[in-house]
């Protein structure tokens, strides 16, 4: 910028031989000249907050950071146990990678603007959003790691063309999402059938009851239902039933779920690092609101496909089917 500049007003001083003439048009061209970096941003300091050193939380922060030193900002990584408010001195915008990173910046006196990401949108509206923004005192936003309902819905549509009824296990937590299921499932023509699993309730009545009556179970990110303990049972009693599931990870995938839509790490972070460059445009910080994944990729379980009877669009036809739909 420094050159183009210098350039700029050295072409003026050699274009006008008298003294102030030349000087009054120098002024006026450097103005002119300096107008046409306005839109770029300042440096700034940008933290990384980490929830913990796990491959996934610092695959987002390598991505955030190879695109911010791209552009001239700075990217500082902090782990979460570690963070002192001398952590985000000078600091214009911290993201908080993961639900323990936002807890910790939104525990610290006077934190700058948070974005958080990898975050379910269900803590986020019930918790996250009043403790971040320190009920809307503050400036902040999230990336959600779930899919959204209408995304997943066009994926049931594409994937499985003769199905009727979706099939879902919610926990009490969840179950205000089943007005948005609804709808959404509607809108492509299926019909869902479910059941709320109470507290302390064994999970493998009601989930019998759903699958004996759906054509395939939509997995969610819901870890009252799907956690370590209980994945393998629900894949394994779904393939009992023959019903496909539909996952939110590439890991259910492997696991056995027929397919999965998810968006991975990095892609989390592409979308990270978008945001918070453009919120450093200007002087004054800006985040869009919460949003879902902007990117995903498809995962396919060939084996539990042809167990099941089932020929599935490669993965990659899928994905631009599915990214075609607004």
């Amino acid at each position: 910028m420094g050159e183009r500049l210098i350039s700029c007003v050295a072409h003026t001083r050699r274009a006008f031989g008298h003294p102030l003439l030349r000087d009054l048009i120098s002024l006026a061209l450097l103005a002119l000249c300096l107008s046409g970096f306005s839109g770029h941003a300042l440096a700034a300091r940008v933290a990384v907050v980490l929830s913990d050193d796990s491959a996934p939380y610092q695959e987002v922060y390598q991505v955030v950071r190879a695109f911010l030193d791209d552009s001239g900002h700075e990217a500082v990584r902090i782990n979460a146990r570690g963070l002192t408010p001398a952590s985000l001195k000078a600091t214009r915008l911290a993201v908080a990678v993961g639900v323990l990173a936002a807890d910790a910046l939104s525990g610290l006196p006077n934190p700058p603007p948070i974005l958080a990401v990898l975050v379910p949108r269900a803590w986020y509206l019930k918790t996250g959003r009043s403790q971040l923004t320190d009920n809307g005192n503050r400036l902040a936003s999230a990336i959600y790691i779930d899919q959204p309902i209408e995304r997943q819905a066009a994926l049931i549509r594409l994937a499985f063309p003769a199905a009727r009824r979706v099939g879902v296990l919610l926990s009490a937590n969840q179950s205000g999402l089943l007005g948005e299921l609804q709808a959404a499932m509607g809108t492509q023509g299926l019909v869902l059938t479910n059941a709320i699993l109470a507290k302390d309730e064994q999970l493998i009545t009601p989930l019998e009851n759903v699958l004996s009556e759906a054509d395939l179970l939509l997995a969610l990110p819901d870890p009252v239902v799907f956690n370590r303990n209980t994945a393998q049972s629900i894949l394994l009693t779904s393939y009992r039933y023959r019903d496909p599931v539909l996952g939110y990870s590439r890991s259910l995938t492997r696991a056995g779920a027929l397919l999965s839509l998810h968006s991975s790490p990095a892609e989390i972070g592409r979308q990270t690092a978008e945001w918070v460059s453009n919120a450093l445009l200007g002087s004054m910080t800006r985040l869009p609101a919460p949003a879902h994944p902007a990117y995903f990729s498809i995962s396919i379980n060939e084996q539990v496909a042809r167990s099941l009877g089932f020929t599935l669009p490669p993965e990659a036809e899928l994905e631009k089917r599915l990214g075609s739909i607004r």
